[in-house]
């Protein structure tokens, strides 16, 4: 192997294009979802705006992660994963998760762990625990193609979204 497939990619360079790809994001809605693993040193997690579904037969997913360290680096390596689509009440949690070295999986969140290892947030509207069938490197990023393998639903709430670096709450209509 040579030296640069051990050498991580460069922190991207800003260009007038790039950040102008942000600033239109920062007001395009995106859903929130926490996705964990088990990790070689215990469990890991990240928050996610990026993820959406591709296909229903085979079921798959997609989300990208930034970096290849840490928790991104972890849930790369892992066999299989969750993606856990949050609502408004999981905020809070969701802030923690985007933030390096905030506290995580502590008893009072509310994780569990699946028979299958990895950690499960019971109280999510819905769970999906896959697998990665497919990476992308684009740039600093990682593009993920899941299999999902298993839909776990929790509790219905009301449904939030990122826009502007925060997240908002959306009323959702029960009634049509």
């Amino acid at each position: 192997m040579s030296a640069a497939e051990h050498t991580p990619p460069a922190a991207p360079i800003p260009s007038e294009v790039g950040e102008g790809l942000k600033a239109a994001f920062r007001t395009h809605p995106a859903g929130v979802a926490i996705i964990t693993a088990a990790g070689p040193d215990g469990p890991v997690g990240l928050t996610a705006s990026s993820v959406s579904s591709v296909s229903v037969d085979p079921a798959a997913i997609v989300f990208s992660v930034t970096r290849a360290t840490g928790s991104a680096g972890a849930i790369l390596a892992a066999g299989s994963f969750v993606v856990h689509l949050v609502d408004d009440e999981h905020s809070a949690l969701a802030q923690a998760f985007a933030i390096s070295g905030s506290e995580r999986f502590t008893p009072e969140q509310g994780w569990e762990t699946l028979p299958t290892g990895e950690p499960h947030l019971p109280g999510a509207r819905v769970a999906l625990r896959g697998r990665p069938i497919q990476t992308v490197p684009v740039g600093a990023s990682t593009v993920v193609i899941a299999e999902v393998l298993e839909v776990l639903h929790g509790s219905p709430g009301r449904p939030v979204v990122y826009l502007d670096r925060r997240f908002h709450p959306l009323t959702h209509e029960t009634d049509h």
